[in-house]
């Protein structure tokens, strides 16, 4: 969407390896958009990326990134126990914070954030960037409409293979510093996804496990969910799958949606199957198909600014990506708990809205302590 406004000013705080997705994806919207400044503990990793980013501002540390210029955005890509420290900073100096994905560590930390939000009146935005390809924004305007009637079925899968060597890196498989395992930092995008379509769940029963992994986390997890729709849905997230996959399907009462990609998808990868009777849905769902929008940062980086231009609120809002963690939480709490839980039911001093493992682990941890 053009705008005749001048470009917003942008800044990153993390420039390590998803930084650069944010970057490449500012520079494809420089008409919009201008990075004036990075911030990272390293700072010849900082310089760097500045240079090849073309940033004017290099900081290790981020106050001092906040304190040096007015800001529109800032986008963290940081590790994930720095993410709700960070965001409060971010928000405390009038600005929208655009995080990484998981937003926050436990439900705890997640309220934290609202209460900042109520204070400072800036917003914590969340990078859930599936929810915005085209194919996404149609399913959910088609489901919403009531053409494809009502969601019955769900499955969510993502069948990712992480090697022993990929955790070889200190802060990886941490509950401490990653919230967990493949359903915190790696099958959240698909299954945020599909609670974008569905909408609210109600009940997860859950399994969870280190099969192989060298990790503190599950490297698997498997739940059975039930949608306040009615919808029943099961969601696999596992790091142990040698054919990679990311995979959702949704069978309404008039028509199978399915969507098959790996890191991103484009139309090509979506499946529309009418039922009989409903033949004439095809030609809905084929109306506005946009093949070559990939489902990217720059797709939701790009619509946080359309929002804006518009005078709207853009997403993700902090209420959908706690209901996401929430939904990580139940998880992890009905595995370790061997119980059905329900949405809601983790409040207060819980030990589950205080940490994703709840202090319940059922193996013994095998990575260092962390200096």
């Amino acid at each position: 969407m053009p705008s005749s406004r001048p470009p917003y000013r942008v800044a990153i705080i993390g420039t390590g390896g998803i930084a650069h997705a944010h970057a490449e994806a500012l520079t494809e919207l420089s008409a919009r958009a201008r990075l004036v400044a990075v911030a990272d503990v390293d700072r010849t990793r900082a310089a760097e990326f500045a240079d090849r980013f073309s940033a004017s501002q290099v900081f290790s540390d981020p106050k001092d990134l906040l304190e040096s210029d007015e800001f529109d955005l800032v986008h963290i890509c940081t590790p994930p126990q720095t993410h709700a420290p960070l965001a409060s900073l971010v928000m405390q100096a009038g600005v929208t914070a655009l995080v990484e994905k998981p937003t926050a560590l436990s439900l705890r930390e997640m309220d934290q954030l609202a209460a900042v939000q109520e204070e400072t009146g800036s917003r914590v935005l969340t990078v859930f960037q599936h929810r915005y390809g085209a194919a996404a924004v149609r399913l959910r305007r088609l489901a919403a409409s009531g053409a494809l009637g009502r969601p019955l079925v769900a499955t969510c899968e993502t069948l990712w293979y992480r090697p022993d060597e990929y955790f070889d890196v200190p802060w990886r498989g941490r509950w401490d510093v990653e919230g967990g395992g493949p359903t915190m930092g790696h099958g959240i995008h698909q299954f945020d996804l599909m609670l974008s379509v569905l909408g609210p769940w109600s009940r997860i029963t859950a399994l969870a496990d280190r099969q192989s992994r060298p990790t503190d986390t599950e490297d698997v997890s498997v739940a059975a969910v039930r949608f306040e729709g009615g919808a029943l849905a099961t969601v696999v997230n596992s790091l142990l799958s040698p054919r990679e996959t990311s995979r959702l399907r949704f069978d309404f009462e008039y028509a199978t949606i399915e969507l098959e990609h790996l890191y991103g998808y484009r139309e090509e990868h979506w499946r529309f199957t009418p039922a009989p009777g409903h033949e004439e849905l095809a030609a809905l769902w084929a109306d506005g198909h946009e093949p070559d929008v990939t489902s990217s940062h720059k797709v939701q980086i790009e619509a946080i600014f359309d929002a804006w231009d518009t005078g709207r609120e853009p997403g993700v809002f902090l209420s959908e990506a706690r209901r996401t963690l929430e939904f990580a939480a139940a998880t992890y709490a009905s595995a370790f708990r061997g119980v059905p839980i329900d949405a809601g039911e983790l409040t207060g001093d819980d030990p589950f809205t205080l940490s994703m493992d709840g202090g319940a682990v059922p193996w013994e941890p095998v990575k260092e302590t962390l200096v």
